[in-house]
């Protein structure tokens, strides 16, 4: 049985993960446990997808049907990623403000979504995550 499905896009997002991690805490200078989660650089999503649609091309090449599922899904977690979970940011940050007085508001996660730069690098690891293991697995 080829495990190497379901391990590359754990891998990626684990990648993924300790790298944003190492980048947001070398910027603040401090651990940076308060800022794990959606956003930042890179994309763990665009890694995750990145990776799989990147392990089938590798190893059922571009033409497979798979390959073509794979890149609509990664297509749609991006731009999901880089239009909609951005606005929702911004919309968190204009509700923040507007109930700051409000004793019984919660304050929202404002930073939600991807910046392309984000995105691309979140790419570049699932590629190289799916390479390596395409490799080591093979």
């Amino acid at each position: 049985m080829d495990f190497s499905y379901a391990l590359t896009p754990f891998l990626a997002w684990l990648v993924a993960g300790v790298s944003k991690f190492i980048i947001n805490s070398v910027k603040a200078r401090q651990f940076a446990f308060n800022l794990i989660g959606y956003g930042g650089l890179p994309s763990n999503h665009s890694a995750i997808v990145s990776s799989m649609a990147a392990l089938i091309a590798l190893k059922e090449g571009i033409g497979h049907p798979a390959f073509g599922v794979a890149i609509t899904l990664a297509f749609i977690v991006m731009l999901d990623a880089n239009s909609l979970r951005r606005e929702v940011g911004k919309h968190a940050v204009a509700i923040n403000k507007l109930a700051v007085e409000a004793s019984d508001h919660q304050v929202l996660r404002e930073r939600m979504g991807h910046t392309r730069l984000e995105i691309a690098a979140g790419i570049a690891v699932g590629i190289a995550v799916a390479a390596a293991v395409n490799v080591i697995l093979a």
